[in-house]
């Protein structure tokens, strides 16, 4: 994989709820779903069984979604892109360049789950996931 863009669905505790909706009304196959608990087993209480990560197939094309356990979601920050790279290199790059006149959420740092993983609103008002995936 080179680079890949991939929508990202930001939601605000009803992630499983659209992830049914989505799967019913798109005829998408739900190909995996992770709560925090999962993914961070020293998580807080509160959002343990809340997404932390769920991917659905439609079509040839993918969808992600998490429940945000960060401030609360309003119309308009509720889609954000994800791009996965191979490569944390490529993955810095990319995050320096949308930073350039934009706003840092995240920090760009290695994580459990990536190599390399951030968050960052560009110039333009657009907030991107970055992601390196790691190898196998």
């Amino acid at each position: 994989m080179a680079i890949q863009v991939t929508p990202y669905f930001m939601m605000d505790g009803n992630a499983r709820e659209a992830i049914r909706f989505y799967e019913q009304t798109l005829e998408a196959t739900v190909l995996s779903v992770q709560t925090y608990k999962d993914v961070m087993p020293s998580c807080p209480t509160a959002i343990a069984e809340q997404v932390a990560h769920a991917l659905l197939k439609v079509g040839d094309d993918e969808l992600l979604f998490s429940d945000t356990p960060g401030p609360p979601i309003q119309k308009g920050n509720q889609l954000m892109m994800s791009i996965s790279t191979d490569s944390p290199e490529r993955t810095k790059r990319i995050f320096e360049a949308l930073k350039k006149g934009g706003k840092v959420n995240q920090p760009l740092e290695e994580t459990p789950f990536s190599p390399a993983f951030g968050n960052v609103t560009d110039q333009f008002g657009v907030t991107f996931q970055l992601v390196t995936e790691k190898s196998s």
